[in-house]
């Protein structure tokens, strides 16, 4: 396979060049090094950006894999008819590819109006293409309808700490708080696998005698760490919580004084708990009840503590109060806002924080606003040049985008850093609903899956060839040089956005000649705001390797730990304790349907795979996925060495390599979700969604398992 070659950008032209990894949401810095190899460069761990530093997983020691990729799109291409029911990919030039989208658009406008188009994006853009992304929405297609992919990685978490706290910034620490902790609880998040270069920070803190527990229906690369694994069938996640709190409020070990101080909430929640003892736990979960009382009270009397959470527990339809569970238990034990303590979700994706703070989201706009607050729509329009009344309201989230295909309010579709085909749960419904679009742009390095059904593919550029700042998990800021040229005709995210907007007629708000000009906007646009970015600059983020927000004037130092001395950000000043009742997934087992399928990610892949499966030392490891199931269900099934595994949900079967383990949950079944077609999970899972977050149930639907055999004569 050919090599795209590599070229350094203009502005350096160094034997050693500095950026990221472009995959989770640590962001470790990389070196890139001149080498006699095919690429011409090798890449190494940063010894200058503090997270991780020295550290680089598997994934991104070969993160160069798919950015010099033979199939990446170097051209604008327009999908033609080649037959009566063929077609094909023909190139084109920038300018044609622009006129022909910009009229389509506005011909679909002029017949159906300014919400006919839609806008989907991603959580692995630059803060600057978030924030385009979004006023290119408002301001140039003038449409409400934008969500990006991250509504399926970070709305339940989101919609949790915003209710409890009054802000949403992942974490509310910095990593370097981790090995101050005593006890750590992880619920539902496989770092080991997802942020491989976090677990540094957890076992130096085991080094300082920390407790770690980890909770999940699989015993994971990060159970192995741990002290005690908890073995939690999806679904369950507040009930077991329920039960720490009634232990802790049951028997006193609460914080009575910050409860009091920094609180409201706690006769509620303790009513809600009271049925939850240890002994009814223990009954609904198969969990010891010597076990929810030994992690309750270590957790509580332990002197520093932290939780973290991430898609196991918030991928579901009582994501929201599963989180909030948790959250609870460090609020009333006041293990935050202080060293050594703190709760977070944890991100998945590169920029997942920032994607979601800029105005990607339906109900936001820049700085974390809502975008139905007048005083926000004031402020925003300002610094636009236009007026409020143009903006639109809120729109509906990623997978209702495609239920308003379906329903013939939506007709054109633009989608940017997304792979929303083999993202989505219940994926066939979204592939009836590209079918219908009549126009479909994708904005990508690759021909995704998404794409087949596309009218127009847009070549973007990778990680290397775009300056920006980014967001990562701790909420710090930084700066990310450009490395390298675009190669072919492929050009930056921001300026395909400015040059459609210029078609359009509304270059005019779109004519920034740098990324810094966008941020310097953004800056601006997000002052005053919860995700406040205003005294920021690339000088000052350059110099001193990223600030954490918020970040309100250019002397303030950023704010790595939040919430400290109990100020928290509701107008009263106190976090908000919250009354749980568990309730059921929106898919329960049956007879016809007796096992419970859960995804999840694996170490050598990420996302939908776009980028991990065109690398091809990622690729040789985990070249397709493999269905886990305990030798309970092997043996009700009769499954036998040699055979493969059928799933079957309400919504379609498929067939997986199948891997037989102790070290999951006896009646649930985990496959990991990065294929597309006959490989995708995401045709089997349930499109039930939050009625908060609206997030899809991904973690929990009822899934009959059949055996199918190798065995000609079987």
């Amino acid at each position: 396979m050919a090599l795209l070659p590599l070229t350094a950008s203009a502005s350096s032209n160094a034997e050693r060049l500095h950026s990221h990894c472009c995959y989770c949401s640590m962001q470790c810095g990389i070196d890139l090094i001149r080498a006699d190899n095919e690429v011409g460069w090798e890449v190494k761990p940063s010894q200058h950006f503090p997270v991780a530093t020295g550290r680089l997983c598997q994934k991104g020691l070969n993160v160069l894999g798919h950015a010099v990729h033979s199939e990446r799109l170097l051209a604008p291409m327009r999908k033609v008819a080649s037959g009566d029911t063929t077609s094909s990919w023909k190139t084109a030039s920038w300018d044609d590819a622009l006129s022909d989208i910009a009229s389509r658009i506005q011909a679909i406008q002029a017949q159906y109006g300014y919400d006919a188009i839609s806008v989907f994006g991603g959580g692995s853009l630059t803060n600057e293409v978030c924030y385009l992304l979004g006023k290119f929405a408002r301001v140039a297609l003038r449409t409400k309808y934008i969500d990006y992919n991250g509504r399926y990685c970070m709305s339940s978490a989101a919609a949790a700490q915003n209710r409890a706290f009054g802000v949403d910034r992942g974490l509310n620490i910095a990593l370097e708080d981790i090995p101050k902790a005593k006890y750590i609880i992880l619920a539902g998040t496989n770092i080991a696998e997802c942020q491989p270069t976090m677990i540094p920070y957890l076992l130096e803190a085991k080094k300082q005698n920390a407790i770690i527990v980890t909770i999940d229906p699989r015993r994971t690369m990060t159970s192995k760490i741990a002290d005690i694994h908890i073995n939690l069938q999806p679904g369950f996640d507040s009930v077991f919580a329920s039960g720490l709190m009634h232990v802790i409020l049951e028997e006193g070990l609460y914080d009575a004084k910050f409860v009091e101080q920094h609180t409201n909430g706690l006769a509620d929640v303790r009513e809600a708990v009271r049925p939850f003892s240890p002994e009814n736990v223990s009954h609904y979960t198969g969990i010891p009840k010597e076990v929810i009382r030994t992690v309750a009270r270590g957790f509580a009397q332990a002197d520093t503590g932290m939780i973290f959470t991430a898609r196991g527990i918030e991928q579901q339809v009582n994501g929201v109060e599963h989180t909030l569970s948790y959250i609870n238990l460090c609020l009333v034990t006041g293990k935050i806002g202080k060293p050594g303590c703190g709760f977070g979700p944890i991100t998945g994706q590169a920029n997942g924080q920032g994607g979601r703070e800029h105005g990607q989201k339906a109900d936001q706009l820049p700085g974390y606003r809502m975008i139905e607050d007048p005083a926000a729509r004031s402020h925003v329009a300002s610094v636009w040049g236009i007026d409020p009344e143009e903006l639109p309201g809120k729109g509906v989230s990623a997978y209702e985008l495609y239920g308003k295909i379906l329903d013939g309010e939506i007709k054109a579709m633009i989608v940017l850093g997304s792979n929303p085909l083999v993202s989505s749960p219940n994926n066939a419904r979204v592939a009836e609903a590209l079918k219908k679009l009549e126009l479909l742009v994708i904005i990508d390095m690759f021909a995704t899956e998404t794409a087949d059904y596309a009218h127009w593919m847009l070549p973007s550029s990778s990680f290397l060839e775009a300056e920006g700042t980014l967001t990562n998990l701790e909420g710090r800021v930084f700066h990310r040089s450009k490395a390298f040229e675009t190669p072919g005709e492929a050009l930056e995210d921001y300026l395909i956005i400015g040059k459609l907007a210029e078609k359009l007629g509304r270059g005019s708000y779109f004519a920034f000649d740098s990324p810094e000009a966008v941020f310097n906007e953004l800056r601006l646009a997000s002052a005053g705001g919860i995700a406040d970015y205003s005294g920021m600059s690339y000088t000052r983020l350059k110099e001193q390797k990223g600030l954490f927000w918020p970040c309100p004037s250019p002397d303030h130092p950023g704010t790595p730990r939040m919430f400290e001395n109990g100020a928290f950000s509701h107008q009263d000043g106190r976090a908000k304790l919250h009354a749980i009742t568990p309730m059921k997934p929106a898919e329960t087992t049956d007879r016809d349907y007796p096992f419970i399928l859960t995804t999840g990610r694996l170490g050598n892949h990420y996302l939908s795979g776009a980028q991990t499966r065109r690398t091809a030392a990622l690729l040789k490891k985990a070249p397709v996925p493999v269905a886990e199931i305990h030798p309970y269900a092997a043996e009700q099934i009769l499954l036998r060495p040699g055979d493969r595994l059928r799933l079957t949900t309400r919504r379609g079967s498929l067939v997986f390599d199948v891997k037989v383990t102790p070290d999951i949950h006896p009646t649930s079944v985990f496959v990991p979700f990065h294929w597309g077609g006959e490989h995708s999970i995401n045709l089997l899972t349930n499109d039930a969604l939050h009625p908060i977050s609206r997030m899809p149930e991904f973690k929990v639907c009822a899934v009959r398992l059949e055996r199918v055999s190798q065995s000609p004569s079987a």
